[in-house]
């Protein structure tokens, strides 16, 4: 078993706070969960917001019902707590009235988990999100070396934990059309009553084909052919779900730098070439390097998480054409990163990057560097 960054639990706990952790569906948050509770000597009680009798008894709100249901324990752990009506103030309930007790949530929808528990929590909870593997968590396993050798293997079927651990080419490629069709969308279908599914996956696969560049929401509405309103709320929930991150341009109010579109990255590249089904070797693809750079910002956003980053992430480019793959702005201080899979050539600063933003700094990730750049 790969150890996670988040495997001491125990440590995050806190009495009387609630420490919830948010992450797709099969990125092993309950797996993470009973390991935990394999090796704690608090007194514990699990439960699933599947079982429908605890879904009715948590979602009650009836006082001495819930005391009754934590009554003698000093770990109360839900998965799958989104499913259950009214679980924040469940919760409330226990902590207000068993200051003492710990307790634990997952949830796989952060948007459907946090509006249950956002307002009955103020003040009482603590959020983590569990991501697929990072190379963070591989190193553990494998060496700098060995990573580099596979990094072409994370490229095409990115990382979930039963991805690197499935043995063999056609076994990975199973689990990620799985992970697809039974998992990824699951939460937005069951929850949020979608009323195309066919739309959302046409935006997906937009999405898939355009990592790495800058989208409208014009642009996707025409692509897709819905209203923009429906393409912001889908990129929303989507988001929201642990499917893809947005980024958004940089800038300090200098006309010629482009802040009205996105650019949209995939939490995993395997998911992204699972919905597009191109799993052909890097030989045959030209889209190499949009797999890198998506790659690589996504390894940094769980390097940062996981390392509690607070900063901001953003793109740059002019209108003229002059761009900055990854911008990070933290207390002020700016560092910008070009993504190269190729190393050919040693890119400089973009002129107007230099000129505008004296004091920043600037890098190239490529395939010899990136390691330090995730790691």
């Amino acid at each position: 078993m790969i150890e996670r960054k988040y495997h001491d639990l125990g440590s995050m706990l806190e009495d009387g706070k609630v420490l919830i952790i948010y992450g797709a569906r099969q990125v092993g948050k309950s797996t993470l969960l009973e390991a935990f509770l394999k090796t704690t000597t608090l007194k514990y009680r699990l439960d699933t917001g599947d079982n429908l009798r605890i879904r009715t008894l948590l979602s009650s709100g009836d006082f001495e019902e819930v005391l009754e249901y934590a009554a003698g324990y000093d770990l109360i752990a839900i998965d799958e707590a989104q499913e259950i009506e009214g679980i924040g103030q469940a919760l409330k309930i226990i902590v207000d009235h068993r200051p003492k007790i710990k307790i634990i949530a997952t949830g796989s929808f952060s948007f459907n988990l946090s509006q249950k528990v956002g307002e009955p929590l103020t003040g009482r909870k603590i959020t983590k999100i569990l991501y697929p593997l990072s190379q963070q968590e591989l190193l553990k396993e494998i060496n700098r070396f060995e990573l580099k050798e596979r990094l072409e293997e994370f490229l095409l079927f990115g990382s979930y934990p039963e991805v690197v651990t499935a043995q063999g080419r056609a076994k990975k490629i199973r689990v990620l059309n799985e992970l697809v069709d039974s998992y990824l969308l699951k939460d937005l279908f069951q929850h949020e009553k979608i009323k195309s599914p066919g739309i959302l996956i046409h935006l997906l696969k937009s999405l898939a084909f355009q990592i790495g560049n800058e989208v409208s929401l014009n642009e996707l509405s025409n692509k897709v052919g819905v209203g923009i309103k429906t393409v912001a709320r889908y990129l929303d929930l989507l988001e929201k779900s642990f499917v893809i991150h947005s980024l958004g341009g940089f800038s300090r109010n200098l006309r010629k730098e482009i802040t009205s579109k996105r650019k949209y990255y995939f939490l995993d590249v395997g998911i992204r070439n699972a919905l597009i089904s191109q799993f052909n070797s890097f030989d045959n693809r030209d889209d190499r390097g949009a797999l890198f750079e998506n790659f690589c910002f996504i390894e940094r956003i769980k390097k940062h998480a996981y390392e509690e980053y607070y900063g901001n992430h953003y793109f740059w480019r002019t209108y003229n054409g002059q761009e900055v793959d990854f911008v990070e702005d933290c207390d002020g201080a700016l560092s910008g990163f070009e993504c190269k899979y190729s190393e050919k050539k040693e890119p400089k600063a973009p002129g107007e990057w230099a000129n505008s933003y004296k004091s920043s700094s600037f890098s190239v990730v490529n395939r010899k560097n990136y390691l330090d750049f995730v790691l």
